[in-house]
């Protein structure tokens, strides 16, 4: 504990910085996530079978593949096969996060749009609105409230599987510890702040998550 006490005027600051830059990393892939996530959970709504059954085999491909394997993929043997194609591992772990994370979220939108009743589709359409319409105005912003648990956990557990974009060498916090504990002959004391830092991220995030899914909960009562 002395040690580490030591040596956190030094750290502190570093871990700030890889912080931030996990935070970037989080946010870029869990954008990504959700757009690849409602454009497939659509897709699959399709009557066109060839594009419906691809979003069937991205989904299961994107959900059974490890996401370490993944960002080897992309950042290994991609510029193998496409040397055009050749991506920094900032990119290449945003990528294959959200790739990932894509498969994950339009699995869950796609129930959460399923959980609501046919007869709200039918009632918009027969009002006038078209089907994009109804989409919009009618079935998403109830599909929100069934959606918004699981995205928000999904959140979360993206903030903390950012740690192994560290394999590619993606500027994160695990990086910056990966360094400091070879540097330091101190991995103990390293990976334990690097704890506190990873909590000190996601526990805002429950929080927050927790006091939405209350919030929805009140306007359905």
């Amino acid at each position: 504990m002395e040690l580490l006490i030591e040596n956190l005027p030094e750290w502190v600051p570093q871990f700030l910085w890889a912080s931030l830059q996990t935070l970037q990393l989080t946010f870029a892939a869990f954008v990504l996530a959700v757009i690849i996530g409602i454009v497939v959970a659509l897709l699959r709504r399709t009557h066109v079978a060839p594009i419906r059954w691809a979003m069937v085999v991205f989904v299961e491909v994107g959900r059974g593949t490890p996401a370490l394997v993944i960002l080897f993929l992309i950042y290994f043997a991609l510029p193998d096969l496409l040397p055009a194609l050749s991506l920094d591992s900032f990119t290449a772990a945003a990528l294959g996060l959200g790739l990932q994370g894509g498969a994950v979220l339009s699995e869950i939108f796609r129930a959460g749009i399923d959980a609501i009743d046919r007869g709200q589709r039918e009632a918009g359409i027969s009002l006038g609105l078209t089907p994009g319409q109804t989409m919009v105005d009618v079935v998403a912003p109830q599909a929100i409230r069934v959606v918004l648990p699981p995205v928000g956990n999904y959140a979360i557990g993206l903030l903390k599987d950012t740690s192994i974009a560290s394999i590619i060498a993606a500027p994160d916090l695990m990086l910056r510890a990966k360094d400091l504990a070879s540097s330091s002959f101190l991995p103990m004391q390293v990976y334990v702040l690097v704890a506190v830092f990873y909590f000190a991220m996601s526990y805002p995030m429950s929080l927050l998550v927790g006091q939405l899914e209350l919030k929805w909960a009140r306007h359905r009562h």
